[in-house]
């Protein structure tokens, strides 16, 4: 069994801001794979669906984005999902605009709500696909301020392209396809 988690904040006003990306990429994965978001458990929306007799379900925490790790330890724990098989997707303020980077394990780097999945979970072991969202223009710029704003005109214009990257990668991990091939195929600027 695999799980795809998409980190944001959930709510209208979020939609389209930079801290949303892993909302809007497991939506394109969701969309790409004809399911939809329409079970609550584990303090998250989730899709469920089997690809190759796999079960794989995609998950929008509920928790807002700084407790994403309570909804994520949850979801493995009812299913008993193992780490290898966990996916989390997110923006990245330390990755340019654009680029995509996908990762066996790591830390939580400057990312709360990645801090707090590494917390619950007990465990940096798991899968990532980091989406590049680059720093503030103005370096004084508050950085909550900066990934809950609205995406800008220069992102927009390749936000499809990073999402299609996104949901393509994590429909091929969920395709058992190995992590090594996927990181070589898809680690590039947008």
């Amino acid at each position: 069994m695999k799980l795809v988690a998409g980190l944001g904040n959930y709510g209208l006003k979020y939609q389209k801001t930079y801290h949303n990306m892993g909302f809007m990429a497991a939506d394109l994965l969701a969309k790409i794979l004809n399911v939809k978001f329409n079970k609550r458990e584990g303090k998250a929306l989730t899709a469920h669906c089997f690809i190759q007799s796999e079960k794989v379900i995609i998950a929008k925490p509920l928790t807002y984005m700084n407790l994403s790790g309570e909804s994520i330890k949850a979801i493995c724990d009812k299913y008993k999902i193992s780490l290898e098989d966990v996916l989390i997707i997110y923006d990245d303020i330390d990755l340019d605009k654009g680029q995509l980077r996908i990762r066996k394990s790591g830390s939580g780097g400057t990312h709360n709500g990645m801090k707090n999945i590494v917390q619950c979970l007990g465990s940096k072991d798991f899968k990532r696909i980091r989406i590049g969202i680059g720093k503030p223009d103005n370096p004084r710029q508050d950085l909550a301020d900066y990934v809950l704003g609205r995406i800008s005109t220069d992102f927009e214009d390749m936000l499809d392209s990073i999402l299609t990257n996104a949901a393509d990668a994590a429909k091929e991990f969920c395709e058992n396809i190995d992590i090594e091939k996927i990181m070589q195929k898809y680690n590039t600027k947008a």
